[in-house]
């Protein structure tokens, strides 16, 4: 399933802001966008326009506990239908689910969900890995999904652990809201005790998720139907790769196809599977060639190739260049 490519930006967020204390007209002149944004009925910003609009936030606030003061301002007036749903779950690990399912008709997210150790992990990322996520975008989005159970448990449930590839260990405040400590991690997320994940939700109501939930099964069908196949390749590919695989068969299942209806179907629309791979794979090689700590044995393999060589000789059939001098361009100011 494709996510969409754009944040949905209306007036949620006005709403979200003020009760919040920043002032949204501020906001978006910090990030120089529209002044009637906030007031639309459907907004939608692309991700670089978005990541601009939260700069503006940060700056607006000035304070790294804006991020819990978001969450704490989150009310059912400020609710996208998708997290009021959530609501109406029976605890916290069916809100996971389907939040995971119905998050990327509002914004190209990822929210992962696994059991682990004995407990409920769910993870934050953008789907696309070349775009990044700012640490505190995705400290507001565990923040989202804590304040949903505890406004549904009644109790001021708390994560066993709080994670992030960023070092918030200043964050003192936000970690007292969350009631756990920022650990440095390869991931952003928190996990939950099983007893708190599965907590009864006392605002537990199916007959109201009857009526959402076919509302937002028609805009998931929508959003798929809307992206182009070469498109929906590519975002399968993003979350493939890193993991290893790259092979026709296993992309086609994804997206409910034949490998040779899928070939044809790409052939028709004038590019092929193996131009997308290596597109997807430049994109994901240039991306992680920008941080200097990953050595190029790790780059290759979450590109896709089990061997070095193979991916600096792939690299530079790409970009008539290598590896080494494209990290040291990226480098250069």
């Amino acid at each position: 399933m494709l996510p969409t490519t754009h944040v949905r930006v209306d007036r949620t967020w006005r709403i979200l802001l003020g009760d919040a204390g920043l002032d949204p007209s501020n906001v978006l002149r910090r990030a120089e966008l529209p002044g009637d944004l906030l007031h639309r009925h459907d907004g939608r910003l692309e991700t670089a326009d978005f990541f601009r609009f939260w700069n503006a936030i940060e700056a607006e606030a000035d304070d790294p506990a804006f991020v819990v003061r978001l969450a704490d301002a989150m009310s059912v007036e400020a609710f996208h239908p998708a997290w009021f749903a959530a609501t109406c779950s029976p605890n916290l690990h069916v809100a996971a689910r389907r939040i995971a399912l119905y998050k990327r008709l509002v914004a190209p997210i990822v929210i992962e969900t696994a059991s682990e150790d004995g407990g409920l992990f769910i993870g934050v990322r953008w789907s696309d890995p070349t775009a990044g996520i700012p640490a505190s975008f995705a400290a507001t989005e565990l923040a989202f999904m804590v304040r949903i159970a505890r406004i549904a448990t009644r109790t001021r449930l708390t994560p066993v652990s709080i994670e992030s590839p960023h070092d918030l260990s200043g964050m003192a405040a936000v970690e007292d809201w969350f009631g756990a400590r920022f650990e440095r991690s390869g991931r952003h997320g928190a996990t939950f005790s099983t007893d708190d994940a599965q907590r009864p939700f006392v605002t537990e109501n199916p007959e109201l998720w009857a009526t959402f939930e076919p509302e937002l099964r028609r805009k998931l069908t929508e959003l798929d139907a809307a992206a182009s196949l070469a498109d929906r390749v590519r975002a399968v590919l993003l979350e493939s790769l890193p993991a290893g695989e790259s092979a026709i068969d296993g992309v086609s299942r994804r997206l409910g196809l034949s490998p040779r209806t899928l070939q044809r179907k790409l052939k028709a629309a004038d590019t092929s599977y193996r131009a997308i791979v290596n597109d997807t794979r430049e994109q994901l090689a240039r991306h992680y060639l920008r941080d200097p700590d990953l050595a190029y044995a790790e780059i290759s393999f979450l590109v896709g190739f089990e061997e070095p060589s193979s991916f600096f000789r792939a690299f530079r059939a790409w970009t008539g260049t290598t590896p080494e001098d494209a990290r040291l361009a990226s480098s250069t100011p």
